[in-house]
């Protein structure tokens, strides 16, 4: 019997219960189609936290107010140093070595209104530099002035969203608007862009940093944007902030320097171990399907007796039987497995569909191991019913169907 034959019996004899082909099919499917759109959306989660903190600018670092610090007492063992990080704290840190660019910000919400339309929006406080270190791109008008940082202006600029929302088609720049109980003059419009990771900036108002101070009555800062200079080491810039927040606040090391690069690193071992753990609990169901496919064929195998008995009675040999069972497993499991694929990819193409800004492609390892695991779970279970099978005795086998 050559392997065409086993392979022509293998299917006839898959097809002949359709009832048991559905099921391993969608078992093993399953199991396939899980592992691959679990792991698409975790590659695709973890694209997503890529994307954005690219967005925020390259070479950038935040400095925040505050240090986590442990405390020596009971767990949680965690304290925070509470000290505000004013303007003039901000505006010095320019003096820092490896400084390229830098922009305090100031954080808080309030109406905007125009005429007689009005809506609650992000009013975000800062300094003309932020335009290069977050790529800001103007469509219309122009940025914030470069003026003194410590000097109010009645300058705004409007994120594209909130520009149409009050204006409508209604050319904005120039215009004067109201924001909380002051009056502002528009004088530029963003270019429209996705959300970004920290804020959404087609909805928010832009004005200078010592404005925002006064409308939220604070002379704190939220955080400051520096972008550091082509080859500056994060370590020794690091090392150089912290030496002038020492300097000038009695001593204390109370600000909070965080990386781009260092987050990004963080979240992506993040994202990749969550991917991975999610791929191997999917995979779990593989195995169930496999032991699946073990159960069907030994039933298959006490049905089929005089079949075998038969076979061996022409003169087919164990090793041709063992071959022919373990071709079924094989072909069930390449089946559920086509199947799954399919189911897959149809599934993280849905989810690319419904949220673009997740690209949710499932890697090469997962849809390959994914395959292989089905294929091999299915060999190694399909193994004790061929087995079985093999080592029936022809003259028995053929009695025992009567």
């Amino acid at each position: 019997m050559y392997w065409l034959d086993q392979a022509v019996l293998a299917l006839k004899a898959i097809t002949a219960n359709r009832v048991r082909l559905a099921l391993i099919l969608t078992a093993t499917a399953t199991g396939v189609a899980a592992v691959v759109l679990l792991t698409s959306l975790g590659n695709g989660a973890r694209q997503f936290v890529i994307n954005q903190f690219s967005s925020m600018g390259s070479n950038l670092v935040i400095v925040l107010p505050g240090r986590n610090e442990t405390t020596g007492g009971p767990p949680p063992m965690l304290g925070s140093t509470p000290r505000d990080l004013t303007l003039d704290d901000a505006l010095a840190l320019r003096r820092a070595a490896g400084v390229a660019e830098l922009a305090p910000v100031v954080i808080g919400s309030g109406p905007v209104s125009y005429a007689n339309m009005s809506r609650d929006t992000p009013i975000l406080g800062t300094v003309a530099q932020i335009q290069k270190i977050r790529n800001i791109r103007v469509a219309e008008g122009q940025f914030l002035p470069d003026i003194d940082p410590r000097r109010a202006a009645i300058s705004a600029v409007l994120g594209h969203t909130l520009k149409e929302e009050i204006f409508g088609d209604k050319p904005a720049v120039g215009a004067w608007i109201r924001v909380e109980d002051r009056r502002f003059r528009v004088v530029g419009v963003l270019e429209e862009q996705g959300n970004s990771f920290d804020l959404d900036w087609n909805e928010i108002i832009l004005v200078p940093v010592a404005t925002a101070q006064q409308l939220f009555d604070t002379q704190s800062i939220f955080r400051v944007l520096i972008s550091r200079s082509p080859g500056t080491d994060f370590k020794v810039l690091d090392r150089n902030l912290r030496d002038i927040i020492i300097q000038r606040h009695d001593g204390d090391d109370d600000i909070t320097v965080l990386s781009q690069d260092s987050l990004l690193k963080t979240f992506d071992r993040v994202l990749s171990a969550l991917t991975l753990a999610l791929a191997g609990i999917a995979a779990i169901s593989l195995i169930v399907a496999g032991i699946l496919i073990m159960n069907v064929m030994l039933v298959s195998v006490s049905q089929r007796t005089a079949e075998v008995g038969l076979l061996m009675a022409l003169g087919a040999t164990r090793k041709q039987v063992l071959g022919l069972f373990l071709t079924e497993a094989f072909l069930l499991s390449v089946g559920g497995a086509v199947v799954g694929l399919g189911a897959g990819t149809a599934g993280s193409y849905l989810v690319r569909e419904l949220y673009p800004s997740i690209p949710a492609y499932s890697p090469l390892w997962a849809v390959t191991g994914s395959v292989f695991i089905a294929l091999l779970s299915g060999l190694l279970f399909g193994w004790l019913p061929a087995r079985r099978a093999s080592r029936l005795d022809p003259v028995l086998a053929l009695m025992g169907s009567k």
